[in-house]
């Protein structure tokens, strides 16, 4: 009977012993669990640093998750492949992940990172680049050696290529002028970051060839002109006018000045000899030698000085007839018209000195 009863109290005090170490296991683990999600949490939701500066991170073709998650805590931008790895099994983003170039930063979270890996906002594979009116060649080639990396030597070069001359019908007329000077159409451009010389110079003058439209060509031929002719003109509205309502009245007066055998005198010529922009010439200034000095010389200059817009081409192919025969520019670009050289002359002196 004692046997019995201690037999009974013996097996209670095993199973009670038993009870609180099986307690103790369960709130050990519950306790480790606790601390592990909420590490997890931590980890996942905080950045592994606070700086900003952004990286370029790729993800090549291909790539698993775990090579990712290597070159994450490779380039520093992570600090546990773990709990990038776990958070992916997670939230099922595995096959989310889409190759290509992206911006990262130390200061974001996991959370964060993958959201951008797996939304492909990747980097551009272009660039925009906005070619301005009136721009000459050399400030062309200064532009894109600056935005597209690219040496405006060799942008020089290719635009004095004469292979363009055989694979465009508007290039045929350019007279002995080599280069390509006011045919590289002004506009914004979506320009590929690897793209060279030659093609972004192609992608200008397949512009070009798009905007000069059937029936304008038509109708230079029309006026017994020459695409070269209306470029070249083009290229000294563009430079002298600035609004669209004044130039086709300013090509009128070229025009009438071209036939009755009067010097153009245009300041934009003088200035593209000088290489700069001034807004009123000197009488030295004037009298430099050249065959683009539209004082001393007769007619149109040999070839463009700018690389005109749609509108100021437009003006030369499409003049307005006047009794005007002068113009002159204000200090506001204003635009004020004379019939004679005695109400020029006043004009000058009210507005110019």
């Amino acid at each position: 009977m004692f046997k019995k009863f201690l037999i009974n109290e013996l097996n209670k005090l095993f199973i009670n012993f038993f009870i609180k170490i099986l307690i103790s296991l369960i709130v050990g683990i519950l306790l480790i669990t606790g601390i592990g999600l909420g590490n997890y949490s931590y980890q996942i939701s905080t950045p592994l640093q606070k700086i900003a500066e952004k990286q370029k991170f790729i993800i090549e073709k291909g790539e698993g998750i775990n090579r990712i998650s290597q070159n994450l805590k490779k380039q520093k931008i992570i600090r546990s492949m773990w709990n990038f790895e776990v958070y992916v099994w997670l939230e099922k983003m595995g096959k989310k992940f889409q190759a290509g170039e992206y911006f990262l930063y130390p200061s974001m979270n996991i959370k964060e990172i993958t959201k951008i890996l797996t939304s492909g906002e990747i980097i551009p594979n272009q660039k925009t680049i906005k070619i301005i009116e009136g721009w000459n060649y050399k400030e062309i080639g200064k532009y894109l050696e600056n935005k597209m990396n690219i040496s405006k030597e060799d942008f020089f070069s290719v635009i004095y290529d004469l292979q363009w001359k055989n694979k465009y019908d508007f290039l045929k007329d350019r007279s002995q002028i080599a280069n390509l000077e006011g045919y590289l159409f002004p506009d914004t451009y979506q320009i590929y970051k690897n793209a060279n010389s030659e093609d972004i110079i192609k992608k200008m003058l397949d512009n070009f060839d798009k905007k000069l439209s059937i029936k304008m060509r038509e109708d230079i031929k029309k006026q017994g002109k020459t695409i070269f002719e209306i470029i070249t003109l083009a290229s000294i509205i563009e430079k002298e006018v600035p609004k669209e309502e004044d130039r086709k009245i300013v090509a009128g007066i070229f025009y009438k000045r071209l036939k009755q055998g009067i010097h153009l005198e245009s300041c934009a010529t003088i200035n593209y000899i000088l290489g700069n922009n001034k807004k009123q010439l000197s009488f030295e200034d004037t009298r430099v030698k050249s065959p683009y000095n539209t004082y001393l010389n007769n007619g149109l200059p040999p070839g463009p000085i700018s690389n005109p817009g749609i509108f100021a081409i437009k003006a030369a192919i499409y003049p307005q007839e006047t009794d005007y025969l002068f113009f002159l520019s204000k200090p506001t670009g204003e635009i004020v018209f004379s019939k004679t050289f005695e109400e020029h002359n006043k004009n000058k002196r009210k507005w110019l000195n």
